[in-house]
């Protein structure tokens, strides 16, 4: 028997394939497996819904990159950790001298709240979306996430010159092919969210098992004692990874455990 209490995992490029579906085999393993598990994952509270649809029971999820914790079965926000808007301005104001075709969104704190500049490409339809008129109104209230887009940079150097426009104020990272960088308050990544989360149940880093795929989920894989790159992972997640497993759309979550755990 594996020695991990806990599972945790990425959602998008990790334990769904590339439509975003739950295969029945990964469905079956996350019933089956002896820990519980929970979703890590940069989706908002929103996003979490076409998940939850595909699953026999909901998972507790850590959204947002770290910023929000949520208890499914009470529908609850346990923890949330949002950007001040004394620093959403202040780093707003960074990035406007420093990239100059940005477009910027955020995360409202409840988490079901998206709102953009006019610029900012849409892609659905949601009522919870609105388009912000003003940069007095972007920075407004505190927000989970602040999302920066450049339509021209290459997305790891887009990373790299927004890191440094921050400063160390706030925390960048990305999940997306595109140039597109998530940034939460100082100090919030998926790691601490994780370990927050961990600690409550009296569950240490050396017994959780994480999977991911992207430069988001690094500080988790780097905090678990047990960290799987995914077979598509980028480069610098397959560098901090104790393991490589399958792709997404080949199970690779699925495969993993049921060979961790003799499922």
């Amino acid at each position: 028997m594996a020695p991990w209490r806990l599972v945790a995992t990425d959602i998008d490029g990790t334990l769904i394939d590339d439509d975003r579906k739950l295969s029945r085999r990964t469905i079956d393993v996350l019933t089956a497996v002896p820990a519980p598990v929970v979703l890590v994952t940069g989706r908002p509270l929103r996003w979490l819904e076409d998940l939850y649809d595909q699953l026999p029971e909901r998972l507790p999820a850590v959204c947002a990159n770290g910023a929000v914790i949520y208890d499914p079965h009470a529908d609850e926000v346990l923890r949330a950790d949002p950007i001040s808007c004394e620093v959403l301005l202040d780093v707003t104001e960074r990035l406007r001298d420093a990239v100059p075709d940005l477009s910027l969104a955020v995360e409202i704190e409840d988490g079901r709240t998206f709102r953009h500049e006019s610029t900012w490409p849409i892609r659905w339809t949601d009522h919870r979306v609105r388009v912000i008129a003003t940069p007095e109104e972007l920075t407004a209230e505190p927000a989970v996430k602040l999302l920066a887009r450049s339509a021209t940079a290459d997305p790891d150097d887009f990373l790299e010159l927004v890191s440094q426009a921050l400063g160390g104020v706030a925390e960048a990272t990305r999940s997306s092919s595109s140039a597109l960088v998530e940034i939460s308050a100082a100090g919030v990544t998926k790691a601490a969210g994780l370990a927050w989360f961990c600690e409550r149940d009296g569950i240490t880093a050396d017994q959780v098992v994480a999977f991911g795929d992207m430069p988001n989920d690094i500080p988790m894989l780097a905090w678990a004692g047990r960290a799987v790159a995914m077979g598509n992972a980028h480069p610098a997640v397959r560098a901090v990874a104790d393991d490589v497993t399958l792709t997404n759309v080949e199970d690779g979550v699925a495969v993993y455990l049921q060979k961790a755990f003799d499922l």
